[in-house]
């Protein structure tokens, strides 16, 4: 296995700018996950490491070699794609084998790769099978097992789980980190999905209009988010308008909150709905009408009109049967509070 290093990698298409300067160190063995919306740039990062994409500038590193300037088959890369790409023509056993037989691999060792790379995916008995015989989870999988069998330096995994339903996609999401993990291999990811992102990924980078807007650690991005982005971006959020004074922070309805440390000139406040507390202990307080009720099965969602007139979501682990036109009280924690600039 290999790292990855981007050094202010970009792509422009005339006057218009794809990625900008992305720099970005890749560990061996980590799995980092580029994170985005449509058209941020994230899968235009992963192509041009895969080489299918040439950079307009920058250089990209696979281990100690300049791959910048490399086609994709020297720089020995297995890419999973969100479509599957396989042909459908040939077994699945055959599918396996294709990059193998592109390199002129002898066939005993074709026969020993394959078996063991569908044995990894737990597809060894169907072998024999076509693509369209196989459920998608199934062909997912023998995706994966194609980008495994070549014996890559960096995985590349361009939405792989997209085109699945919710239960499979948590089935091969789950065997993918697995794979990742036991193998040891350095893996990036692109991805739309967040929930995806946060449990699969060692870090995450999110980007936006084709820039880096942070990189981190799922429980870091979550908890300190860099911009008013990112914190909408990553999870569930409330923004209040209003100015930052030392610790303290005061909203544009006249609600005063106390935290616990600077939170210099922010001129946002962010509050995640789950680390609101329903009651009052007398720190940070605030009572409103219950607008809306939203059952989430692992938690109820409070759409809560506050009496400064802010609408906030307040999220209960439990189903406590309120109702719209309850009346709540509310505590925020000195900890939850979440200062941005932006």
């Amino acid at each position: 296995m290999s790292t990855v290093t981007l050094d202010a990698v970009s792509k422009h298409y005339g006057d218009a700018i794809a990625v900008a300067r992305v720099d970005l160190d890749v560990a061996q063995a980590e799995l980092v996950v580029l994170l985005g919306p449509s058209g941020c740039g994230k899968t235009t990062t992963l192509r041009m490491i895969a080489g299918f994409i040439e950079a307009t500038s920058g250089t990209i590193r696979i281990g100690p070699r300049d791959v910048t300037l490399d086609p994709p088959y020297r720089r020995n890369v297995g890419l999973v794609f969100q479509n599957y790409a396989l042909f459908p023509h040939l077994t699945v056993f055959e599918n396996v084998a294709f990059g193998l037989r592109r390199r002129k691999v002898a066939e005993a060792e074709i026969t020993r790769r394959v078996t063991t790379a569908l044995e990894m995916v737990q597809l060894d008995h169907l072998a024999q099978r076509l693509p369209r015989q196989m459920s998608g989870g199934q062909q997912q999988r023998v995706a994966l097992a194609r980008a495994l069998v070549i014996e890559p330096d960096v995985l590349l995994l361009d939405e792989p789980l997209s085109n699945l339903d919710a239960k499979l996609r948590q089935d091969v999401r789950v065997e993918i980190r697995r794979l990742q993990q036991s193998l040891g291999l350095t893996t990036i990811m692109v991805t739309h999905d967040q929930e995806e992102a946060m449990t699969m990924g060692d870090r995450l980078v999110v980007m936006s209009g084709g820039l880096v807007q942070q990189t981190g650690s799922p429980r870091e991005l979550y908890q300190r988010p860099a911009n008013r982005f990112v914190a909408g971006f990553v999870g569930r959020s409330n923004f209040l308008a209003g100015q930052a004074r030392g610790a303290g922070f005061v909203t544009a309805s006249g609600w005063s909150l106390q935290g616990d440390r600077d939170l210099g000139a922010a001129g946002t406040l962010m509050l995640r709905p789950e680390a609101i507390q329903v009651g009052q202990s007398g720190v940070n307080d605030a009572q409103g009408v219950i607008e809306a009720v939203t059952y989430l099965g692992a938690a109820t969602e409070l759409a809560l009109r506050l009496d400064g007139g802010d609408v906030i979501a307040v999220q209960e682990s439990i189903d406590a049967g309120r109702r719209a036109g309850d009346r709540l009280g509310i505590t925020v924690p000195p900890a939850a509070l979440v200062g941005l600039n932006d």
